[in-house]
């Protein structure tokens, strides 16, 4: 823990400008980052007392050893750069709403010739009109299905319009009159974007136009006696009003806004947001986060705004708040630099647009409600497993991070070995690693171990070297993964505070001697055998054994498996890649693409065997050099043999092989169990 005065600036070296500071940790790793508007002043508050501190902040300076600031010209140039830096380094004391999906939303892409409806995620493209974001992709579906029969615009895929337009035949949609089909030429390219534009015009909310129009056409047909006519017009009235249905006007004026709450308590927060397009409720999003940070319901409001819109997200006219950011207005000149008009941020006070936020606040606080009874007790559940880890192995501190390290193969063929991350008792997916055994061939886990130990750590090292901290040993691969030293998440550059390795005394004994070779002294290990669960420590004749019932066990157990578990699917790919692996993936230079594409144009490897330099040429994308290369590997190649037909002995031809690379058979063996 260390102390902050030792890294306390002197008070006339902060400006008094607008900037945005980052806290280090003696890693040099981003723990937190904050704007102010004069940074003098809120720079000092973090160097009081520590018992006036809040408790998540004294943790957030004593874990700290370092701060640096970035002064910048104004408040609303702070906010950027702050969501910047929060977005770039992912500091552990930020808040930060973690959205475990993209929402959907329905888009029509006008900026092709013939315009399709389809769904999309992700950010916005430019010519494509959306509309959303919706909870669920069923939603836009079933909308979408409803508004065919009128709307006949195309859904179908580039390649499915292409193959259409090639045969003369449209697809199904196109026979049951829910596409009007321009790929045969059934309507012209003008008229089938004039159905897209009623289809955009009706989403977009104004639909009675288009409803008298339809009950006047109806009328008159049933006047001039055109019953079938004027029945299909009913049938599409009536679709019409369904899909208005599943979205029932919530402000009567037209709204464009989005209404975001917050329910909170001391440890969690939940957002909710409603999107209002045209007066109706498009979509909903939520998120619950963790309250690292110490922040009122204000601050919580201006961070869930960054992460809204701060990742592309479309910002309406109105936005609705329950508390105004302090201050208010660099936030309200943001998003209206985003959109590119005005945009009004307020507290709504009165009438339909306060009794809506009325529901969206209840909506936050059941997402939390719901949220805590999923995770009864977790928070409690994980940091008493981390003590019960650091009291059974009798550590210094709880194990905030934790790597675990498994070797997995398959008879002695394809040899990997996985690293994964936890870091405070949940995965850390960005930071898993996988190793190819490439030191020997064969079996054996123990020496294979040593080397997946010694080429993380010497990595370690290798980046850590930057900062002056270490010396590095001079064997061993650059490391080509090094990124710079502002903080930045590094490869291998932050250390494990206990490492886990799948296993008992031997594999434990070669991770300690792999450290030993390294002078790495201060990581703790500890091995967990599969027959018992027992717990290995290095140079120790007996285990550590946990109760069953015991969080710490639990905890160990969960990462142990994770680390099982990636390491057998990149073995049973790597495996898969190595067996299906054809006389054309030896070519050096010779991506998938092409070869694909001499598979297509010869039609089989036999005459892509035979073929010249020259005849190579003529394939798009394939210069001299690469079918001079191509033509000496495949020369180079032994044919292989001819295939036989097992029931009649007979001989298949050459020529009746298929138009794509041959798969190589697996050799027939006995049943094996892959090896974790």
């Amino acid at each position: 823990m260390a102390d902050p005065s030792t890294y306390r600036p002197a008070p006339g070296a902060i400006p008094t400008s607008p900037g945005v500071y980052k806290f280090r940790d003696a890693h040099g790793r981003v723990i937190y980052v904050g704007k102010a508007k004069s940074l003098r002043p809120r720079l000092s508050s973090y160097f009081q007392d520590l018992a006036g501190l809040h408790p998540r902040t004294a943790t957030m300076v004593t874990t700290a050893a370092s701060v640096e600031w970035t002064v910048v010209g104004t408040e609303v140039e702070a906010l950027q750069l702050e969501y910047s830096w929060i977005k770039e380094y992912d500091p552990r004391f930020n808040v930060k709403y973690r959205d475990d999906k993209s929402y959907p939303e329905l888009a029509v892409t006008l900026d092709e010739e013939y315009p399709r409806v389809q769904v999309m995620r992700g950010a916005h493209k430019k010519g494509v009109r959306y509309f959303g974001p919706y909870g669920h992709a069923w939603a836009i579906r079933e909308t979408v299905d409803l508004l065919l029969r009128v709307f006949p615009v195309r859904t179908c895929s580039n390649g499915v319009f292409k193959r259409a337009r090639q045969v003369g035949r449209p697809c199904l949609l196109g026979y049951i009159g829910k596409c009007a089909a321009p790929c045969v030429g059934k309507v012209s390219a003008d008229e089938h974007r004039a159905l897209a534009e009623d289809f955009c015009d009706f989403m977009a909310g104004r639909t009675g136009n288009y409803l008298r129009r339809l009950e006047e056409q109806m009328r008159e047909a049933a006047a001039e006696l055109e019953y079938e006519k004027a029945g299909r017009l009913r049938d599409d009235i009536g679709a019409l009003k369904r899909a208005m249905e599943k979205n029932a006007i919530v402000l009567a004026d037209a709204t464009d806004a989005d209404l975001l709450a917050v329910a909170e308590d001391e440890l969690e927060a939940a957002v909710q947001i409603f999107h209002v397009r045209g007066g109706r409720v498009r979509g909903q999003r939520g998120w619950v986060t963790d309250r690292v940070e110490d922040v009122d319901t204000a601050g919580l409001v201006e961070h869930a705004l960054q992460q809204l819109y701060g990742g592309g997200e479309s910002v309406p006219r109105e936005v609705l708040v329950p508390a105004l950011p302090d201050p208010a207005e660099p936030v309200r000149e943001w998003l209206s630099g985003l959109r590119g008009s005005q945009v009004d941020l307020r507290i709504p006070q009165r009438g339909d647009k306060k009794d809506l936020m009325a529901t969206v606040q209840r909506n936050a606080q059941q997402a939390l409600a719901l949220h805590k009874t999923k995770r009864a007790s977790d928070l409690t559940t994980r940091s008493r497993a981390l003590q019960e880890i650091a009291d059974a192995l009798e550590l210094d501190s709880v194990p905030l991070r934790i790597e675990c390290y498994d070797i997995s193969h398959l008879q002695g063929e394809d040899v990997v070995a996985s690293m994964v991350v936890f870091e405070d008792g949940l995965a850390r997916k960005s930071e898993y690693r996988r190793f190819q055994i490439r030191g020997f061939e064969g079996q054996d886990d123990v020496r294979s171990m040593h080397e997946v130990i010694s080429r993380r750590f010497r990595r370690y090292l290798q980046e850590r070297e930057q900062t002056g901290e270490w010396a590095v040993p001079e064997e061993d691969e650059p490391a080509t993964g090094a990124r710079d030293d502002e903080g930045r998440p590094k490869r291998f550059a932050y250390p494990p505070q206990l490492l886990v390795v799948d296993g008992g005394q031997p594999q434990v004994a070669a991770a300690r001697r792999a450290l030993d070779e390294l002078g790495i002294d201060d990581v703790a290990l500890c091995g967990l055998a599969k027959r018992l669960e027992e717990v290995w420590l290095p140079g120790e004749d007996d285990p550590v054994v946990l109760p069953r019932s015991s969080e710490g066990l639990y905890l160990l157990q969960r990462v142990r498996d994770e680390a099982h578990r990636f390491a057998i699917s990149y073995q049973r790919n790597k495996r898969s890649r190595r067996l299906t692996a054809g006389e054309l993936d030896s070519v050096p230079g010779l991506g998938e693409t092409r070869r694909r594409a001499l598979l297509k144009h010869f039609g089989s490897l036999k005459k892509l065997r035979a073929a010249t330099v020259d005849e190579l040429c003529e394939v798009p994308g394939i210069g001299r050099r690469t079918a001079q290369t191509v033509a000496e590997a495949l020369s180079s190649c032994t044919p292989a043999a001819p295939a036989v037909n097992t029931a009649t002995g007979e001989i298949i031809e050459d020529g009746a092989e298929q138009a794509a690379e041959p798969v190589a058979a697996a050799p027939q063996t006995a049943p094996s169990q892959e090896t974790p």
